[in-house]
Order: C-alpha cells, then structure tokens, then sequence
C-alpha cells in the first residue's frame, strides 16, 4: 500500500485553529471574531499564455441534461463554449471540491469537518510561486478566514455557508492569516471589483440557496446569470478573463457523474463562442489549465494528465489525451464513488499517498518545495501518480493502492 510516514499527524481538529476561535460558529464568537479579521485584497499582473485572470464558479449537485435544459444556464452556454464531457471525480460534494485544487481527493467519501495536513500543497502554491494574486470568494462567509464548519442565516435559520464548499480552507497549509484573509465574502468581490482589486486566480462558492443544493437548478441557473450577465461587459472584470462555471456533482449516483459546464469570457475566442468541446475533462483540469497558462510547476498529483481546456491547450502546446473509449466514460467507469484513502468513512487509510515528484508535463515540472518534501527515493516508490488521464475511482483504485 503506498503511503508515507511524513503524514500520520493532523487530520484531527487542529489545535491552532480552536485558539484563533475560528472555527467556533457560536454567535458571540464571531460577532467577536469578525471584529479583528483581517482582510486583503492583493493584485497582480502575471501574463498568461491564453488569459490573464481566471474565475470559477461552482454550483451543487444537478444531472447534465436538468443543467443543460435551464433556460439561464443554456443562455450563458451561448456566450461561450459547452464542455459537454465534463466530469465530477466522486460524490459527495466536499471531495469534490477539495480535488478542484489539490490534485487529488485522498479517498473522500463524506463531508465532515476535514483538514489536509499541512505538507499537502495545493494550486495556491502553485500561484504564489508565480506571483500570481488569488482570492475565494464565498457567499455568506461571516468574516474572512472563517473555518467553522457552516453558518446559518440568523434570521431564517436556513444554510447559508458551509466549509465543503470551501477548497482551500480544508486544506490547513491555508490556514495561516495571510492565507485566510483571502477568503472573503462575496460581498468583497464587488468591493475589490470597485477598487480594482480583482485577484488573477478567483474561486466563488454560492451560498446554499443560490448554488441550487437546498433548491433547484433553476434557482442556481438564475442567480448565475443574475451575477454573471452584469460582469460580461464590465471592462474591470473582463481583462482577458476566462470564467468557468460548473457543477460539482451529478444528482443520480448511478449515472455516470457528468455535470454541465461552460466557458465563458473576453479570453474565449470569438469564432467559439457558442460552441461545444466534447474532449473528456474533471475536476482536474481547471488545475492543469492554469498550469499550462501560466507555465506553473505542478503538484505532482492527478493534475499533471488531466486534459486541459482545448482552446488553452491549441495556444500552450499541451497534448491532450481521450479516455480510451474501451474503458472510459459511459462504460466501466462512472466516478460516483471514492477509493480507500485517509479521509474514507467506508475504508480508512491512516496516511496520504505520496506525490509524483518525477512527473513532467510539456516541460513543466513538480514545484521544489513539493520535492523537497516528498522527493526521497524510499517515498517516490510509493507513489501511484502517473501523468495520465485516466483517474482512479471506487471501482477502480490505483494501482497498488
């Protein structure tokens, strides 16, 4: 079984952040909390290769087709491209969300409280590495850097934020203030977008209503058309800008975890607007995308073969691979469950695979402080990370795992 002695810590409540008191979501404690937060707003001004912010916006929990026949939804198709084989990595929504951003989603299989120990990288360290500028955005966030597990309307008592929906906070190397104070709420989108303060690299995680999970996909479809349609023509938004706009999961666990998915923007060339790529995607690509973009370093993870968006990959030089049609997508394997890994209710593993630090996509290889860490001999026979498009799933492990 590959794994890795470096890891056996930290999985449990870390005792740094019950000190801070941000994770407590008792009223009074944020009320107190929310007093001394801090908050940045950091700009950059990194050129890509194909586009020069990227913005990603998810939603919860739809079939392909039920998306796909929303009457906003299939407007905002219109304005860009259709990825019509784009795919969720597992169910339910948290491991999701947590391998939109670190290449993995270590066997996953719940949404509990998790924390990802503080040697697992993620594409923040990718950014930063390259001076690239981010934030997450987060609807009814109570204040920025919040880790509390959800938050609820005080008046209403319905849900508003939870901490699944939330990558980069599970993640605990993004738990340190300067870290934190880049997860805002989304009100603060609308404040940075004003003072020009957008960042390169944007996550933004509706609140429970408005991303369809305690509702509908026509809920979902009207409020992203309801944010989206404004910024189209906003000339402080669009400077080069791909957005993408995606499910995390299928609704139907027995169909093959396919989600509708756009993209859209001033980088989306004007002969494709209104088309459909049908090339295999997941959740790993919106890594391996703005790797290619930005000439990144990888995480040595499921990012380094995950296809990347076509019209990207055209301008990047990056091969991309079909899933081979014998075993891919609507046969053998359908994502709709997780494999055994430290963060499986079903069947735990007690440590972390280890990552790929030999892997090289198109010239671009592991970030060094990832193969400094992880890069010794002993540990790198352990690995199962291959630089290939064929993820594992429930059904099928990695080999050797």
């Amino acid at each position: 079984m590959f794994y890795s002695t470096l890891v056996v810590s930290a999985i449990a409540f870390s005792g740094q952040a019950l000190a801070a008191n941000l994770t407590s979501t008792s009223p009074a404690d944020v009320a107190a909390a929310r007093n001394s937060a801090l908050t940045l707003s950091p700009t950059s001004n990194v050129k890509g290769k194909v586009f020069d912010r990227f913005v990603t916006i998810w939603l919860e929990n739809t079939d392909y087709d039920k998306a796909a026949s929303d009457p906003n939804l299939a407007w905002l198709a219109k304005q860009g491209i259709t990825l019509s084989n784009y795919n969720g990595v597992t169910h339910p929504s948290e491991p999701n969300y947590v391998a939109s951003i670190g290449g993995d989603n270590f066997g996953m299989d719940n949404d509990d409280f998790n924390q990802i120990p503080g040697n697992v990288s993620s594409i923040i360290d990718l950014l930063e590495d390259k001076g690239i500028a981010w934030s997450q955005y987060q609807e009814d966030m109570p204040y920025s850097g919040f880790e509390g597990k959800a938050w609820i309307n005080q008046q209403t008592k319905a849900n508003d934020y939870v901490r699944k929906h939330n990558p980069a906070v599970i993640y605990d190397a993004n738990t340190s203030a300067d870290r934190l104070a880049k997860n805002k709420n989304l009100t603060q989108f609308y404040s940075d977008l004003a003072a020009k303060k957008l960042p390169q690299w944007i996550f933004i995680t509706p609140n429970m209503t408005s991303d369809g999970h305690d509702t509908s996909v026509t809920t979902a479809g009207a409020w992203t058309r309801n944010f989206l349609e404004p910024l189209l023509d906003d000339k402080h938004f669009m400077k080069n800008t791909l957005v993408l706009v995606t499910f995390d999961e299928s609704h139907t666990y027995t169909l093959q975890n396919q989600v509708f998915s756009v993209l859209l923007g001033d980088a989306v060339p004007k002969k494709l607007v209104g088309t459909t790529d049908s090339q295999y995607y997941n959740h790993y690509s919106e890594i391996s995308t703005v790797e290619a973009n930005w000439d990144l370093h990888t995480l040595g993870r499921w990012d380094v073969g995950a296809n990347i968006f076509s019209f990207v990959a055209d301008k990047t030089g990056d091969e991309n691979t079909p899933w081979p049609a014998a075993s891919g997508p609507n046969s053998s394997h359908f994502f709709n469950s997780s494999f055994s890994g430290p963060f499986s209710d079903a069947d735990r593993v007690a440590t972390l695979p280890v990552p790929n630090t030999k892997l090289v996509r198109n010239g671009r290889k592991v970030l060094g402080k990832i193969a400094r860490t992880w890069g010794d001999a002993s540990l790198q026979s352990q690995t199962y990370y291959q630089n290939t498009v064929q993820i594992p799933d429930g059904m099928h492990p990695p080999q050797g795992w």
